[in-house]
């Protein structure tokens, strides 16, 4: 299976959604976190850290490549078009803002997955036209996590989503154990928490307890 085939299908398949955030990973080292997350299961991993230093980001993700290699995990990096070519990352994560999909593609050629954050039915109408290989549909809450986020899109979005929209999609953007619940029953077979997780004191038992909401 090819790296963009791989993300796709971690994703099709449901579950939770991982990033990073070492700023909120009560002291942890993001191998920490991640391996953490790999033992207890988790199939994707998104990096996102926008504080650290281009060097620091290219070793960390060295390693963060091997470990999530070795679990058969997929890889995404949040931006960082050259960062996901040179660490052999298994896609990289766009927003609205950032380059234009179709350069994005010109750079990472046809094996990199290329996902897209959405705010709306027409960005989400407008992906399905590009060479895009999955969404993110958000945020659904408010959040502080992300800077210069914009307005939570409610549920009423993914709604939209889940009845027309054929790209796999993640649901993101404010979402806790509380109320993941509500979430899957708008359409959500995926979904990305980040604080939630990497805040937790036990890892594995939060994604055990958010696994157990996802299955139900």
């Amino acid at each position: 299976m090819n790296q963009r085939a791989h993300v796709a299908s971690c994703i099709r398949e449901g579950g939770i959604y991982c990033l990073t955030a070492e700023k909120f990973s009560l002291g942890r080292s993001n191998e920490e976190v991640v391996r953490a997350m790999l033992e207890a299961g988790i199939r994707i991993i998104q990096y996102r850290e926008k504080e650290k230093k281009g060097g620091m980001r290219y070793e960390e993700c060295l390693r963060l490549r091997q470990m999530t290699r070795e679990a058969g995990a997929a890889f995404i990096i949040d931006d960082y078009v050259d960062l996901a070519i040179l660490v052999g990352a298994d896609g990289v994560h766009i927003g609205q803002e950032d380059l234009p999909v179709a350069a994005v593609r010109r750079l990472v050629g046809e094996n990199i997955a290329i996902g897209l954050s959405t705010h709306s039915p027409e960005q989400a109408l407008a992906a399905q036209e590009q060479n895009v290989d999955y969404i993110g549909v958000g945020p659904i809450f408010s959040t502080q996590t992300k800077e210069d986020v914009c307005a939570a899109v409610g549920l009423e979005y993914l709604d939209f989503v889940s009845r027309n929209i054929s790209l796999p999609s993640v649901a993101i953007g404010g979402i806790k154990e509380h109320n993941l619940a509500m979430v899957v029953q708008h359409g959500a077979r995926c979904a990305a928490l980040v604080t939630e997780i990497v805040g937790a004191q036990d890892i594995s038992q939060k994604l055990d307890a958010l696994h157990t909401i996802m299955r139900s």
